[in-house]
C-alpha cells in the first residue's frame, strides 16, 4: 500500500452537516481498500480563480494509505459528486 494525500474543495454554500457527510463518504470509501491516517478540515478559503462560479471553497485534506488501483475509483466518486468543486490526489513521497 502506498501513502497518498488528497485535497478536496467543496461547495462553500453547504451546511456543516452536509460537509461532514461528504467527509464520511470519502473516508468510508478509502477505508474499504486502505486506511485513512488523518482528516484535516481547513475551513473556507478564497480561491485563486473562479471555479464553477465559486470564489471560495471549503478545503479538506485527507492523508491515507491505499492500493494504487483504488485511486481511480476514489477519483471517479470525486468527479460525480456535485458538491466537489475541485480535487487532487497525489502520492506522498516521504
Amino acid at each position: 500500500m502506498n501513502k497518498y494525500e488528497s485535497i478536496v474543495i467543496i461547495n462553500p454554500n453547504l451546511e456543516n452537516e452536509a460537509i461532514q457527510a461528504l467527509v464520511k463518504k470519502f473516508s468510508d470509501l478509502i477505508n474499504n481498500d486502505g486506511t485513512v491516517v488523518s482528516v484535516e478540515e481547513m475551513g473556507k478559503k478564497k480561491l485563486a480563480y473562479e471555479i464553477k462560479k465559486h470564489t471560495e471553497g471549503h478545503y479538506i485534506l485527507l492523508k491515507f494509505e491505499a492500493n494504487p488501483n483504488s485511486i481511480t475509483e476514489l477519483e471517479r466518486i470525486y468527479r460525480i459528486t456535485d458538491d466537489v468543486i475541485k480535487f487532487i490526489v497525489v502520492r506522498d513521497g516521504e
